[in-house]
């Protein structure tokens, strides 16, 4: 994979809350010499970079613009964040029709005028999306990249951290497969500060429960339903890893996270997108971990291989009825 050299320009395609979540938090890291935002409401993505620039007083410089596609043409990375939002009741998988179909028409934009960005995908179901544009993307397909179980590993940390008394950034746990309703949890890997949770008590006396946990992993499963019936949507913590993604890209960290990507027997399954823990550095995806795990949880994953790729031939056999 040839790695052009960096322009320090990030593309966003999608203005809405969570590309405009991920933008402010962009400008306020110093990762970007140059953000280009792009949006089918062209004077809204014109009234966000007004606003933004605004606050350029109070961040390191980074020149911020609307634009079409082919300011596109030398960005280092481009985030796509476009498309419908998910609606209180509604699973990610509704939405597949409809941002396929927005997929469609702005993907070969960007391929029109970029074949070395790294393209960074948040639409939901982000796993399908990530697939349909490895597919058809020019180039190499490991520079394809979906956020995967990045936010639900996020929560899923969160909430065991709050469950045993301990600072989040202490938590080991990964959350595997899709981002949606079939996710899996590693519990034979989890640890806090390298002691497995079996054998982990918290200063708060907190130790195993088995169905305690059970709960916290429903929950973090769950949280986008709770969020969306309470606030209509999700933005803050998806804008966040999503930066952490391109920090790892732009800054060619390696940095190991669980993000989508074109698998290629990997634990048995390819042909689809799905989050296993994974190196990404300045090319996009570096390389799918091998992570240790039971036969259950190898179980549930090529499960949740199963119901992606079942909606993905369902999504095309009505497509070409």
């Amino acid at each position: 994979m040839t790695i052009k050299t960096s322009t320090g320009k990030i593309g966003l395609v999608g203005c809405g809350m969570v590309g405009m979540s991920f933008a402010y938090s962009l400008i306020q890291s110093g990762l970007a010499t140059e953000l280009v935002l792009i949006d089918i409401d062209h004077a809204r993505a014109e009234g966000e970079a007004l606003d933004l620039n605004h606050g350029m007083s109070f961040v390191r410089p980074v020149k911020v613009y609307a634009a079409d596609y082919a300011a596109l043409s030398d960005a280092d990375i481009v985030v796509v964040c476009a498309g419908a939002n998910q609606n209180p009741g509604e699973t990610r998988l509704d939405l597949l029709k409809k941002n396929l179909a927005v997929f469609n028409g702005l993907i070969p934009q960007i391929n029109a005028v970029n074949n070395d960005a790294v393209i960074l995908i948040a639409t939901n179901p982000v796993d399908i999306l990530t697939y349909a544009t490895a597919r058809h993307i020019v180039g190499d397909p490991r520079r394809v990249l979906g956020s995967g179980t990045l936010l639900d590993t996020a929560r899923f940390r969160y909430n065991l951290g709050a469950h045993y008394g301990v600072d989040t950034r202490s938590v080991h746990a990964y959350i595997v497969g899709e981002h949606g309703d079939s996710e899996v949890p590693l519990w034979s890997s989890a640890n806090i500060g390298s002691v497995s949770l079996r054998q982990f008590i918290g200063p708060n006396g907190q130790g195993y429960d088995e169905e305690k946990l059970n709960q916290l992993f429903l929950r973090t499963r769950d949280a986008a339903y709770e969020i969306i019936k309470r606030k209509k949507a999700t933005y803050y913590a998806i804008g966040l890893s999503l930066l952490t993604i391109v920090e790892a890209i732009m800054r060619d960290h390696h940095s190991v996270l669980t993000v989508s990507s074109l698998l290629t027997n990997q634990l048995g399954v390819s042909d689809v997108a799905l989050s296993l823990p994974t190196i990404v550095g300045r090319g996009g995806m570096i390389k799918v971990l091998d992570a240790p795990m039971t036969s259950a949880e190898i179980d549930g994953f090529r499960h949740s291989a199963n119901v992606l790729k079942t909606n993905w031939q369902n999504i095309n056999s009505s497509q070409s009825a």
